[in-house]
C-alpha cells in the first residue's frame, strides 16, 4: 500500500521541478536581454552613425589624406573625423570678421530666396536655441490635466508668454509647454496654458524625460519627486471637492 502511494506521488513532483527550472531559465533569459540589449543597440547606433558619415564624406576626401589608401583595409570613422574638423573650422572662420562677412552674405541670400527662406529661418532658430550658450532650454517640469480633467500629464515648460503674443488677451500670463509622446520624446504637442493651470513640480527635466521614454517604468531615484506629484494631485482633488454643490469651505 505504501509502495503504490509512493509511486503515485512521483509524477506530482516532476511538474514542480520543471516549473521551477523553466522559471529560472525565463528569469535568466530576461536578465540577459536587459544586459545585452542596451549594449547591442548602442554599438549598432554608433556603427550606423560612423558609416553614414563615411558614405557621405569619404568620396570627397583626397586619397593622400585617406589612411585606407595606404592600408590593406578601410579605417572606419575617417568621414566622421573630417566632418568634425570641417565643422570646427567653419566655426573658427565665423568667429572672425572675414567669416562673419561671408556668412552674413549667405544669410541675406537665403533669406531672400522663396521657399528656402522659410526652411532656413526655422532650422536656424532651432539650432541657435539648442546649441547657443545663451539659448533657452526647458526650464522646469509641470503637471496639467490632459487630455481630460482627472488625468494628469507631465509637461516640459519652455517659457512664459503673454497672451497677446499668440492672439489672446494681452497681459494674460501663460506657459508654452511641450507634451512628449511615449516612448519617442522627439514627437509631441505644444500647448499654451494659463500659468494657474500648470503645477510646477520639483523634478529635474532629465528625470521627467526618463519617465516619458520608459513609459512610466523608470521613476526618479528617491521618493521626493513622487511625493510632490502625489501631493499636487491630492491638493487639486481636495479643492475640486470643495467646489462641488453643497460643499462649503470652512471659515
Amino acid at each position: 500500500m505504501s509502495s503504490s502511494q509512493n509511486m503515485s506521488d512521483e509524477p506530482k513532483l516532476a511538474p514542480v521541478a520543471s516549473s521551477s527550472l523553466g522559471s529560472r531559465l525565463r528569469t535568466y533569459f530576461l536578465t540577459g536581454i536587459v544586459v545585452t540589449a542596451p549594449i547591442a543597440i548602442t554599438l549598432w547606433a554608433s556603427y550606423w552613425f560612423v558609416t553614414l558619415f563615411d558614405a557621405w564624406l569619404r568620396p570627397l576626401i583626397p586619397a593622400v589624406l585617406d589612411p585606407g589608401h595606404y592600408l590593406a583595409f578601410r579605417v572606419p570613422g575617417i568621414g566622421l573625423i573630417f566632418a568634425l574638423l570641417g565643422i570646427t573650422l567653419i566655426g573658427a572662420l565665423a568667429a572672425n570678421l572675414v567669416g562673419r562677412t561671408i556668412l552674413a552674405f549667405w544669410d541675406r541670400l537665403l533669406n531672400r530666396t522663396p521657399v528656402v527662406r522659410s526652411v532656413y529661418k526655422g532650422t536656424k532658430q532651432i539650432f541657435e536655441t539648442l546649441f547657443s550658450q545663451s539659448g533657452a532650454s526647458f526650464r522646469s517640469v509641470g503637471l496639467i490635466e490632459w487630455p481630460r480633467r482627472g488625468i494628469y500629464s507631465l509637461v516640459f515648460v519652455s517659457r512664459e508668454v503673454d497672451g497677446g503674443q499668440i492672439g489672446l488677451e494681452p497681459g494674460r500670463a501663460m506657459y508654452a509647454v511641450y507634451i512628449s509622446t511615449t516612448p519617442n520624446p522627439t514627437s509631441g504637442y505644444v500647448y499654451f496654458v494659463d500659468v494657474s493651470d500648470v503645477r510646477i513640480i520639483d523634478m529635474p527635466v532629465e528625470d521627467a524625460a526618463k519617465m516619458v521614454i520608459s513609459m512610466g517604468l523608470v521613476f526618479p531615484e528617491g521618493d521626493g519627486q513622487v511625493k510632490t506629484i502625489a501631493a499636487n494631485i491630492e491638493q487639486d482633488t481636495a479643492q475640486r471637492l470643495l467646489q462641488l454643490p453643497g460643499k462649503k469651505t470652512a471659515t
